[in-house]
């Protein structure tokens, strides 16, 4: 026992000396190891501390009070889970009917039955539009009394203070940086009378980017929804609760179940800290827990992490290994005085498992300390970038403290593999500098043929697995292992196109194929590294083509449209339209109006008093019935289900429909691309024209004019017609081939007019002469704000891939992976082979061929790695793929035997597409600039060494 301690000792303090004489090669292992370390445990700390405690999440959301009470909206008494995340009426929604709730106007919550002596805030949130420097920014407005002890903790002031009465408001800071606005200066609702003067800057600590100012309780949403309805436009529904402090034991689950029976939900503090059994639950009385709980991480989730993590540190100890061989190589004569005065091949594996060890100890420190001290002083910038103020800084030893292992467990492993080659050398050949004749392993080779077998034959296991993506990512993980086991007889076949090569490469790729003890893990580093990166590159370029073909573009291409959202802004289209033809090359504008019955601000479909709409009415034997039978498709066995989805009745627009009616002229028609002689013909005649053959009944259409005067029941029931007056009209039914783009009947302005029917503007199609600048629709969209409407325009460019920035960035990191891994290997076969150097200039080598060397080096490694990178990284992606085609194709058939969709829609379009372009940057683009950069940072001569003694 005494011996064994000591010689650990002597070890230790040998791999010190080492480590510290050989600082180059130390300080490059050490960040190798640290690197990950300092990432990982910075995130570690940064995600725990980012994860707020159930007494801080409470305290954010209802500061100091005991509950919070917010109305169901359903007026009937309810059940809610403990924490009231959702909810259900008494009875299940089965036997709940929507249409005996009405919702014109916002439910408050009753709080009636509180027990006296309860403090009470209300807290009313609506939405609007305030006037910024900018133009107009959507915002939150809130009426909350900041004054209350019952809100702290919901708001931390940043400056200035708090609104202390009528027409003073605080804002976000995310709001006056996005407004341009400050303390101090005014920010004025659209639509409203008075200006309110801004005299503090708060945040919300778990919503940093929220838009939202705060006034007293009645000083703003009040006022502006009088003024919004006083102008026709639509008032504001603020959602309203009420923070509520009841005092001794809080909010129990017996009041919180009182509450419900009058269809309040409540969060309480007493029961989110401590839930009562389920069997005190009546919710999970009358439907399973199960639908309402949410699944942890799941089984496949754990296996990608656990693979991902896996194949870092193998990337690492692939490029460790080298440098400890090379240490090692470098020591021999060290190693060989230990053997020669009575050490045995412990004591030799030992000090090159001390230099891992050394190496793994100092950067576990120096990772762990470094991921810490990052976090800390980053604080402020992390949490701006989470959107969230951490609770506080969470320190989990023990998980820190596995962190710091796994990189002494990394330099561990780094260090094996050298250790027992350094062991088996002679004592002759340590001292005389002979490394000997090596043997290659067979068992390995033999093992990565299994290994790539086996993987690849779990891999398409999984692809008719219900665990498919967890068994396509493990089959895929051994398979590359797989690969990187064959890695030396790989290096070894490519030593083969020497014979062919120039001398400089040569050389470079016999000394490579000589050397594969350092050259195959630098290869394998570099395969696992593009591995990755090409199967996320074929996955998301199939990806992408699968959604460029599942695309639907609302309009032709090029084709633009200019919308007023807000019925109010009737009056100002016409001056939107002149700025559309000023502001854009314009080729054809058509300008569409739309029906109203009313005043001019009222909607299509609105309940407000005096306000009516206009129903195009589909005959009744020409309706779907799914949608006109009680119960809609469930009302239906699935043979029957399955027959109506082929009914043409029941066909469905791909496109959807975005207007039902529209009124405009012919230009319409040739904007939207309708070349149909006849439907032209119709239009400039004086007839609707019809997209939807449903509507159409010998030639005739019907619009039922309604005015609401009876209120809700001016929407009836599912099958049944609402009351009112019908207009028939002639119309022109468009051919099955001509594409409305979502718009199902036009009607031209003359057919209009002599119906009695009122139009109102509503906005412009339109053609370009070209494209739309930048610059262009930036002032487009500054006369829109300077007018004050809510309105928008949009060009359809097509389908727009999202991914070609990720598919960047990933060649990107490939390539510094690659760069770095073949500047690792270069950087160790120029110390290893410093010997070969010396000897090509004292032959008379000329200075370049040192340079030209080293290039050839970097390149040749680096050109292997991408090679077999490429070819590995092709199974998981086309196994994930080949996943998502059975789950699809499954939903398809299940939703095909069920009558939701016909056969005449298509079948999923997964294609497996490998992006040829990203795999041409690695395969030539990589390659080449290590061997460039290489070549630009090796000296180009050495000086010569005296002679080697011994």
């Amino acid at each position: 026992m005494q011996g064994w301690y000591h010689s650990w000792v002597a070890a230790l303090r040998i791999a010190r000396r080492d480590a510290w004489r050989a600082k180059g090669r130390s300080s490059l292992v050490l960040a190798m190891i640290a690197l990950p370390i300092i990432g990982v445990s910075a995130a570690d700390l940064t995600l725990r501390s980012a994860e707020l405690s159930p007494e801080q999440t409470l305290s954010r959301q209802m500061g100091a009070a005991d509950a919070r009470l917010t109305s169901s909206h359903l007026g009937l008494p309810i059940y809610q889970l403990p924490d009231g995340s959702n909810y259900a009426p008494v009875g299940g929604y089965d036997k709940y009917d929507p249409s005996s709730t009405s919702r014109d106007e916002p439910q408050e919550p009753d709080i009636s039955t509180l027990p006296a002596g309860a403090q009470v805030t209300k807290d009313s949130v609506g939405y609007g539009k305030v006037r910024t420097r900018h133009g107009l920014l959507g915002t939150d407005l809130r009426e909350l009394d900041t004054q209350s002890p019952l809100v702290a903790g919901m708001i931390t002031l940043d400056r200035g203070r708090l609104p202390e009465r009528a027409g003073e408001v605080i804002a976000t800071t995310a709001f006056l940086e996005n407004s341009g606005l400050f303390v101090g200066s005014t920010a004025t609702p659209r639509g409203a009378t008075t200006s309110y003067k801004i005299v503090g800057a708060y945040e919300r600590p778990s919503e940093l980017g929220k838009d939202e100012i705060i006034a007293p309780p009645g000083t703003l949403i009040a006022p502006l929804d009088q003024a919004l309805q006083a102008s026709g436009a639509f008032g504001i529904r603020p959602n309203v609760s009420y923070l509520v402090k009841v005092g001794g034991d809080g909010f129990t689950w017996n009041m919180v179940k009182a509450a419900n029976t009058k269809s309040l939900v409540v969060v309480s503090r007493t029961v989110r800290l401590n839930p009562p059994a389920d069997a005190d639950v009546p919710l999970y009385q009358q439907e399973s827990k199960e639908q309402y709980q949410l699944g942890a991480s799941s089984t496949s989730e754990m296996a990608v992490l656990a693979t991902v993590v896996g194949l870092a540190m193998l990337e690492i100890c692939l490029l460790a290994g080298p440098a400890f061989a090379v240490g090692a190589r470098r020591s021999r004569r060290q190693l060989g005085l230990v053997g020669a005065n009575g050490g045995d091949r412990r004591h030799i594996r030992s000090i090159v498992l001390s230099g891992g060890l050394v190496i793994g100890a100092v950067s576990a420190v120096i990772g762990t300390a470094v991921g810490v001290v990052l976090t800390i002083a980053l604080r402020p910038v992390l949490e701006d970038q989470l959107g969230v103020r951490f609770g506080g800084l969470d320190f989990r030893p023990l998980e820190l403290a596995g962190i710091a292992l796994l990189a002494v467990v990394t330099g561990l492993l780094s260090a094996i593999v050298p250790a027992v080659t350094a062991s088996r050398q002679t004592v002759l050949a340590s001292l005389t500098g002979r490394r000997g004749v090596r043997r290659a392993n067979r068992v390995l080779p033999v093992l990565g043929l299994l290994a790539v077998a086996g993987g690849a034959m779990i891999a398409l296991y999984g692809t008719a697995s219900k665990m498919g993506a967890t068994v396509v990512a493990g089959g895929s993980a051994i398979a590359e292992l797989g690969i990187v086991a064959l890695t030396p007889v790989l290096v070894g076949l490519f030593g083969r196109l020497g014979r062919w090569l120039p001398l400089s490469p040569r050389l470079a790729l016999r000394d490579a194929v000589r050397n594969r003890g350092r050259t195959a893990p630098a290869v394998a580093a570099v395969l696992a590294a593009v591995a990755g990166t090409v199967a996320v590159a074929t996955y998301e370029h199939s990806r992408d083509l699968q959604m460029r073909h599942e695309y639907v573009a609302e309009l032709p291409h090029g084709t633009g449209v200019l919308e007023a959202h807000e019925n109010s802004a009737h009056k100002e289209v016409p001056a939107l339209r002149e700025a559309l033809s000023k502001g854009l090359p314009v080729a054809v504008r058509a300008d569409v109006d739309r029906l109203v019955v009313g005043k001019p601000s009222c909607e299509s479909f609105s309940r407000e008093p005096g306000c009516g709409r206009v129903e195009v009415i589909t005959p009744k034997e020409q309706r779907c019935p799914f949608n006109d039978t009680p119960g809609g498709r469930s009302a239906f066995t699935d043979a029957q289900a399955r027959e109506l989805s082929q009914d043409w009745r029941c066909a469905e627009n791909r496109r959807g429909i975005q207007h039902s009616l529209v009124v405009a002229d012919e230009k319409l028609l040739k904007v939207l691309a309708v070349t149909d002689p006849g439907s032209v013909a119709a239009l400039k005649e004086g007839r609707a024209v019809s997209f939807d053959k449903r509507q159409v009944k010998d030639g005739k259409l019907t619009l039922r004019v309604i005015t609401a005067t009876e209120g809700v029941n001016a929407f009836p029931q599912t099958g049944e017609d609402p009351p009112g007056d019908d207009k028939v009209l002639p119309v022109h039914q468009a051919p099955d081939t001509a594409d409305g783009w979502g718009i199902e009947v036009v009607l031209p302005p003359a057919a209009a007019k002599t119906a009695g029917l009122t139009t109102a503007a509503s906005g412009s199609y339109f053609t370009l002469d070209g494209t739309a600048s930048s610059e262009q629709r930036q002032k487009i969209a500054g006369e829109i704000d300077r007018m004050g409407v809510e309105a928008t325009m949009r060009i359809e460019a097509g389908y727009q891939g999202k991914d070609s920035l990720g598919l960047l960035a990933l060649t990107v990191f490939a390539g510094l992976v690659t760069i770095g891994a073949a500047g690792i290997a270069t950087g160790l076969a120029q110390a290893d082979a410093e010997a070969d150097l010396k000897t090509l200039a004292a032959v008379g080598a000329a200075p370049r061929v040192r340079r030209t060397l080293s290039g050839f080096q970097c390149g040749v490694v680096a050109l292997m790695g991408v090679v077999l990178g490429s070819a590995a990284g092709i199974l998981p992606a086309v196994g994930l793929r080949m996943v998502q085609r059975r789950e699809l194709d499954a939903l398809y058939q299940h939703s095909l035997n069920k009558g939701y969709v016909s056969v005449q829609e298509a079948v999923p379009y997964v294609p497996i597409s490998v992006p040829w372009e990203t795999l041409a940057q690695l395969i030539i683009v990589v390659p080449l600039g290590a061997a460039l950069l290489a070549a630009l940072v090796t000296r180009s001569s050495g000086a010569l060494a005296r002679r080697t003694t011994g």
